[in-house]
């Protein structure tokens, strides 16, 4: 039997399959004809096509967010691969698993300078700094290798993008076909039992003990909250740990109420988060009196100016596991005392007025299983801490990278990886005007996507900032076109709302629809959320005195 040769962009998409890829996001363009090539005769592998390279490492990143495996893009190299760097950042900051394949000019022009299509000086270096691992294949039998390895770095530990740069000679080149097999899954990383044991005599001691969870617990919601059930003790979440545990669990707060939890508290168990201020090089509340523990995955999230009194490397569900284990059944803090502290946070959320009534107006319309991409504007802000959550991997943000306009191209992979469940994708037309052309993209593939639009014709949030700060704005007018003509241009159904009321009707009539919709919200000034969006408040500091709740 005569050996079956391949193309080294046929060995890739066999890589590809190899790691259980199905979907995946990509541009075309001439260092790729051969990666494309093989992939039109793959029917295994559906590709997405945007408009834009960085919508290319959006969707890849909202499909990795909805799906918890890895998404995965390919553009070409130079102008493509800069082009998808915010998208990149994002998934880094929100540590979010999308294997990039990226092209590049021909193996022996690389670093030379010749001037050839798409050069630019260190393409790698670029990617090395926005990614987990990079690697630059320079041999046509390594490229399988490669992309099992980005694949496995991807998952294993902290979850991370992941880059591989294929030299387009290389995707051409044939070489014998070598048989492949699936890859393995990431194996869970098991805590130190001496560590466990520290750590529970020192939650038993506590009066007060409370868990913070972010991101990396995302998959841990039910032994977190198992661990949290027999201490009896609260659990809040940042922003990229909101919903791990649905908000509707007795002992689930949201950054605001976890002020007067911290202020109370004497010991604070860390799982699955940095513990950062975004704003300074500082923790995220004061550790003077009180005992931190931190679990993580990965040792850089427990070092200065951490001070942890234990640190636990271990996979949150794992470590969460070993802790339920091992302390002792309490209870911390009374029904009583959790409802009224539920009750406190949603007062202040509600004197927000309009803002509130918008946010609550998504979340009456939108289905349990639905999912929230929240971008840049005045009513994502507050949603931060007052969208409800009911599952897991159901609020999209951009993290710490804050990433103007990445929601509506984010909320296109969030759909694809959802696979039919809708997806409310909010923006002000500020960061909406950086992706309008991925209204062709909601068209073509018929998305389940709702894009709410609050428009207002300024950056709202810096023209917001600069009237409070200098008493004056500057550069911050918008020049926008008529929504209506420019949904219709794209073949897309369009609704305006002038009214919370009238917002959550024209949702709740798209959330059973199976395509796209533009809704245009008309906004005018709304007060700021920002004093009640970080567990520190504002300016630093503790508030104090919070007796009246306990």
């Amino acid at each position: 039997m005569k050996n079956v040769e391949q193309t080294g962009g046929e060995a890739l998409v066999s890589a590809l399959i190899a790691n259980g890829v199905d979907t995946m996001f990509a541009i075309p363009g001439i260092q790729l004809d051969w990666a494309v090539d093989a992939l039109s005769a793959m029917p295994e592998i559906s590709v997405y096509v945007p408009r834009h390279e960085q919508s290319v490492s959006y969707m890849a990143d909202g499909y990795a967010r909805v799906t918890g495996k890895p998404g995965v893009g390919m553009v070409v190299p130079g102008p493509g691969m800069l082009n998808a760097t915010a998208g990149l950042s994002t998934a880094y900051a929100c540590n979010s698993p999308v294997v990039f394949v990226v092209g590049q000019i021909h193996s022996e022009a690389i670093g030379k300078g010749y001037g050839n299509l798409h050069e630019i000086s260190d393409q790698s270096g670029v990617l090395r700094g926005l990614t987990k691992s990079q690697e630059l294949v320079l041999d046509r039998s390594a490229i399988s290798g490669a992309v099992d390895k980005a694949f496995s770095a991807s998952m294993e530990g902290r979850r991370r993008p992941t880059a591989v740069e294929i030299p387009y000679n290389l995707l051409i080149e044939k070489a014998e076909a070598s048989a492949r097999t699936n890859a393995e899954t990431a194996a869970s990383v098991a805590p130190d039992q001496k560590e466990i044991d520290k750590a529970s005599e020192l939650i038993d001691a506590a009066e007060f003990p409370v868990i913070y969870i972010g991101g990396g617990a995302m998959d841990a919601g039910a032994e977190i909250a198992a661990l949290a059930d027999k201490l009896g003790a609260p659990v809040v979440a940042s922003d990229n740990g909101r919903g791990a545990i649905p908000d509707s669990h007795p002992l689930m707060f949201n950054a605001l109420a976890g002020r007067p939890l911290f202020s109370k508290a004497d010991l604070v168990l860390v799982i699955g988060s940095r513990f950062m201020d975004i704003m300074t090089p500082e923790v995220s509340w004061p550790q003077e009196g009180k005992t931190f523990l931190y679990l993580n995955i990965d040792p850089a999230d427990m070092g200065g100016p951490r001070r942890g009194a234990v640190d636990i490397l271990a996979d949150a569900a794992v470590g969460a596991e070993a802790l339920t284990g091992a302390v002792k059944k309490r209870e911390t803090i009374s029904a009583g005392q959790a409802r009224k502290l539920k009750d406190w946070a949603k007062s202040q959320i509600e004197a927000t007025g309009a803002l509130w009534n918008y946010v609550a107006a998504l979340r009456g319309a939108l289905p349990d299983d639905g999912i929230l991409v929240n971008e840049l504007t005045q009513v994502g802000y507050l949603s931060r801490i007052a969208f409800e959550c009911r599952q897991p991997r159901s609020l999209i943000g951009p993290g710490y990278q804050g990433t103007l306009g990445y929601g509506f191209p984010t909320a296109l992979g969030a759909a694809v990886g959802g696979k039919g469940r809708r997806v409310f994708s909010i923006s002000g037309d500020g960061g909406f005007g950086w992706s309008i052309q991925e209204l062709a993209t909601a068209a073509r593939y018929q998305l389940p996507v709702t894009l709410v639009v609050f428009n207002d014709g300024f950056y709202g949030n810096v023209r917001s900032i600069q009237s409070a700060t200098f008493g004056r704005n500057y550069i911050t007018e918008l020049a926008n076109p008529d929504f209506s003509d420019l949904a219709r241009a794209f073949g897309l159904d369009y609704a305006r709302a002038d009214s919370p009321e009238a917002l959550q009707s024209v949702l709740a009539a798209s959330a059973t629809s199976d395509g796209p919709l533009f809704v245009e919200v008309p906004v005018g000034k709304m007060d700021s959320p920002w004093p009640l969006l970080r567990l520190r408040p504002m300016g630093g500091g503790a508030e104090s005195d919070y007796s009246d709740l306990f």
